[in-house]
């Protein structure tokens, strides 16, 4: 997922600069947290103390966004946030390109539930993202008449999938929702398809696994276990649209591209020195893909599953404006509201 961002917002920065038509021009300034969470932050306030950088696109799990939000408060920097999260935030120093639950969980439920079924298997990684998805997912289920069959969560990085699958293998649900990250996603993933060739009460027919964050970027480490695999978001490849008609690798390149450009027609519109404008004041009267009101991102919104090695849409829900608090009608139960620091 880093590297497609990266890849995203480099190709952003060439066409920005090979833009005749446009007056901005951006170097990159990059440096690497090799995914340690404690990096994050000194590192984001390395940027923005000893190069002009102002914006910063980056980070990839919810952690390390929180991570450099202080250093962003200290200097004076803005971060474009190009990952699907939780919601239930709002930062002035936070731009969110990429979905939030009303634009990727919310719809993904209300489409697999009619579909499939309200008998559900929740299983998430140890810290907000999984949290906050399963917290809203058991909320949305419950009040839709469904029930919750387990709901089982692992320390990121950890690996030992075999209770979560013994518990799907007894309790038998109508499809999984997993929101584990990274190479936990992948053995539970790759275990949960060895089941389903065991056992067909496992197919992706019978009891699909579900996710709001599986993109492309998952194909090599999971090979055949892809097959079957339903997601949603603001892009799969081959679907033109969003960002034009560039092909992209996935959406974490898509949103990280979209990032780059929109902030090279925010400053052409604000002229010289409006790098340095709030972010209230940067998004005035611009118009664009950020809502100004909440700094989220109107969004396409596709359910899409994989077949044949490639992702099929199977829903198109058109433009979806960003809803971080879900105050707007989703046409789904009215879900309280907490705010997570």
């Amino acid at each position: 997922m880093s590297k497609a961002s990266l890849t995203g917002a480099l190709a952003a920065i060439d066409a920005v600069n090979a833009d005749a038509g446009l007056p901005v021009y951006f170097t990159s300034v990059q440096r690497d947290p090799c995914g340690n969470a404690d990096a994050y932050g000194p590192l984001c306030e390395e940027i923005l103390r000893d190069s002009s950088a102002r914006h910063v696109v980056g980070c990839v799990t919810s952690l390390s966004r929180k991570e450099v939000i202080p250093s962003l408060e200290k200097l004076d920097g803005t971060l474009w946030y190009p990952l699907p999260y939780e919601g239930f935030e709002a930062s002035d120093r936070v731009i969110y390109t990429h979905a939030c639950p009303n634009q990727h969980l919310l719809p993904l439920l209300d489409w697999a539930m009619p579909a499939h079924g309200r008998r559900v298997y929740l299983t998430g990684s140890n810290y907000i993202w999984g949290w906050e998805i399963n917290r809203l997912a058991r909320m949305t289920i419950v009040e839709a008449g469904g029930v919750v069959l387990g709901e089982r969560y692992l320390p990121i990085g950890a690996t030992d999938v075999e209770r979560m699958i013994d518990e799907i293998r007894v309790s038998c649900p109508d499809f999984v929702l997993n929101s584990l990250v990274g190479a936990s996603s992948y053995a539970f993933l790759r275990a949960y398809h060895a089941l389903s060739l065991t056992d067909p009460r496992f197919t992706p027919e019978r009891c699909p696994m579900l996710s709001c964050n599986l993109t492309e970027c998952e194909f090599p480490p999971l090979g055949a276990a892809a097959e079957g695999l339903i997601s949603a978001g603001p892009y799969f490849r081959g679907i033109s649209g969003w960002q034009g008609q560039i092909d992209f690798g996935s959406s974490h390149e898509a949103a990280s591209y979209g990032a780059v450009t929109e902030l090279a027609r925010l400053l052409a519109h604000h002229g010289p020195g409006s790098e340095h404008l709030p972010l209230a004041q940067l998004l005035a009267g611009a118009g664009g893909m950020v809502d100004a009101g909440t700094h989220h991102t109107r969004l396409p919104v596709i359910i899409a599953q994989v077949r044949n090695g490639a992702f099929e849409v199977i829903q198109n829900r058109g433009i979806v404006v960003g809803d971080p608090f879900l105050s707007r009608d989703v046409g789904t139960a009215a879900t309280p509201l907490r705010v997570v620091s």
